[in-house]
This record gives structure tokens, sequence and C-alpha cells, in this order.
């Protein structure tokens, strides 16, 4: 399954964690274009230097591990479709020319799933996407839960608790699921 993740599952950190733990895991493949990594870098500005220093090498290391992962297309692809919001068309483009099967957004109003389904897609939000696999694969999520827990609690110093960090990170489905799994 071919999967197209947008700015917005991609810029905060540990949903990011959490969905490129998994595909590494090789249970789908990530798609995103060089526009979405830049729409990314752009906020992260929000953070100040140190923000986009950390986000530029994030995505450096993204164009690494990942080198299939970044899609094109011809700009009469993108001429042709319609969003609500046109400045989301170019994601939609991304994920034709990726064949993605999947769009994982939390902007579902911006895409409308008639819309993604006369192009052959759907749209998932990032919580219900990582359950559809914990529910499949719940110790492979735990794992790699487990490591995103064990890089959030050294770099913020803390000691968090699996629920409450996937609630902070908008996961919070998954959050309970994996909360009788893992601390």
């Amino acid at each position: 399954m071919k999967v197209l993740l947008d700015t917005c599952v991609i810029y905060p950190t540990v949903m990011r964690q959490m969905l490129l733990g998994v595909a590494a895991t090789g249970v789908y493949t990530p798609l995103w274009s060089a526009r979405i990594i830049e729409e990314w870098q752009r906020a992260a500005q929000k953070l100040g230097a140190a923000g986009v220093a950390q986000a530029q090498s994030e995505a450096a290391l993204l164009s690494v591990n990942w080198p299939e992962a970044e899609v094109t297309w011809p700009a009469s692809l993108q001429a042709r479709l319609w969003l609500p919001d046109p400045a989301d068309v170019h994601v939609l483009a991304a994920a034709i020319s990726g064949s993605a099967d999947v769009i994982v957004t939390l902007n579902a109003k911006d895409f409308p799933r008639n819309i993604l389904a006369e192009e052959g897609l759907s749209r998932a939000d990032p919580d219900a996407f990582l359950h559809g696999i914990w529910e499949a694969h719940p110790d492979l999520v735990a794992a790699v839960s487990t490591e995103v827990l064990e890089e959030a609690n050294r770099l913020s110093g803390e000691v968090w608790e699996m629920r409450a960090l996937m609630k902070k990170a908008r996961l919070p489905r998954l959050g309970k699921a994996l909360a009788g799994m893992v601390g």
C-alpha cells in the first residue's frame, strides 16, 4: 500500500516518527513531494532558528532514508484537478502521480471523499490510520511506539506516559490502544 503523507502529519515530530516508524517495518510505502517538505520547513520557522535547523536536518534524513518517496508530476495533472482549497491541489497531484492508495491528513474538509474516490484514492486521519495498522499488527506498532516514547523522554527530559504522549501528538485512539501494551 502506498500512502501520501500531507504536510500536517509530517510536521509534528511524534506523529511523523510514528508514521515513518511503522512505514519502516514495510507495512506501507510513504510518499510526499518536494512542496510538502518545503511546507514543513516553512511551518518550522515558527519555532525559530533551532526549529528550522532541526527540520532541515530531519528533511535531509528523510531523503536519505526514503529516496523513492518523493514524487513529481506534470503541470497538466495539477491543472485538471480541483479541491475546495486550491492550495491543496498539489497534494492530490502528488498522490495520483505516486499511485497512492490513501492520503493521510488532518485536513478532512479540503479532501472530500467523493473527489478522492474519482481518482481511486481514500483519505485517513493519522490516528485512525495507525490504529487500523495496530489492529492488524499490534506488536509491530507497540515496538515503534516504544522507540518513539523513549526518544520523546530523552529529548524532553521528561517521563512521558504512552497514552499522554500519543494524545498530545493527536493520536488519542492509538494511545488508548497502546496504553495497555506499553508504558
